[in-house]
């Protein structure tokens, strides 16, 4: 049987080498990611051969749901010993996170053994990076003109270091206070998260920049490489009250951390009107869609 713990600071060495081992593109393969949201669903992790599994125990269907692993070795195996801890809690085998190249993959192992079901609010925005920064064409008249707007504020970027983390956490800190964010597990999750990012930055490889305008905080957003190709952007805030900051933080991020990665993986709209409004506006380069893979009978893979 998998033994599970807590993601913590000193699995990273063997974590990123599973990562790296895979290359996958999707936000759920960032070690940061991974450490900062882990109370969000109670996630926990074993380790299998040269397999990286992570798996949230407290999910609203009460089944543990797996993401795909990452790493390298039998997958048939790694399967069957997720398929055992979910057998042991008579629950069924939940494997989420699935792409259409993972998911070939699971197919291949287990034909028709699971019932699949897309999750559009899942699906990552990659963004071609050369195109994001530029922002020329027609198609992005409207963002040229907000970044324009902004830029009469004389905004300041530059990159972040330890003196602005107070600042930056106080003003993440006062937009949850001002939605209420305390009523809202969601929120409450990510200000755990947004001090995890804080609190391990430099042992985490992550890179952040910050906007100001005369000496105020205006934007800062925070962001690290998934893979060789990608460069994932995991918190962004902005003052709201400047017109353009949004738009003026995002291509300012990426022109100075992302350029020398061919996309740039923004996450996932949750289902969000307004943000998936928004990350549309931006014409993403790819959708990467997400499955869900579900085996009701585990004990039939064992």
């Amino acid at each position: 049987m998998l033994s599970f713990h807590e993601l913590t600071l000193a699995d990273r060495p063997w974590v990123q080498h599973a990562l790296e081992q895979s290359q996958f593109m999707g936000c759920e393969y960032s070690f940061a990611n991974n450490l900062a949201w882990r109370r969000a669903a109670d996630s926990r992790i074993a380790r299998l051969d040269d397999f990286y599994l992570i798996c949230a125990f407290d999910t609203e269907d009460g089944a543990p749901h797996f993401t795909f692993p990452a790493g390298s070795g039998d997958l048939a195996r790694a399967v069957r010993a997720m398929a055992e801890v979910a057998a042991a809690l008579h629950q069924p085998l939940v494997i989420g996170g699935l792409t259409a190249q993972t998911l070939s993959r699971l197919e291949a192992c287990f034909p028709g053994c699971f019932t699949l079901e897309n999750q559009r609010d899942s699906a990552d925005y990659l963004y071609d990076t050369r195109e994001f920064i530029a922002l020329s064409g027609k198609k992005y008249h409207k963002k040229r003109n907000h970044i324009a707007q902004f830029a009469k504020y004389g905004a300041v970027f530059s990159e972040m270091t330890p003196a602005d983390f107070d600042e930056c956490i106080t003003f993440a800190a006062n937009s949850y206070n001002q939605r209420d964010g305390y009523t809202d597990a969601s929120s409450v999750a990510e200000q755990f998260a947004i001090h995890t990012f804080f609190t391990n930055f430099a042992a985490l490889g992550l890179k952040g920049g910050v906007l100001r305008i005369a000496g105020k905080l205006a934007a800062f957003s925070i962001g690290e490489p998934i893979s060789r190709s990608v460069f994932g952007v995991h918190i962004e805030k902005a003052d709201i009250q400047y017109h353009g900051a949004y738009p003026a933080m995002a291509q300012q991020f990426a022109a100075h951390f992302a350029q020398d990665y061919a996309y740039l993986n923004r996450e996932e709209d949750l289902g969000i009107p307004g943000l998936r409004k928004s990350k549309l506006s931006y014409h993403p380069a790819l959708l990467l869609e997400k499955w869900t893979a579900a085996c009701q009978t585990p004990e039939r893979l064992l």
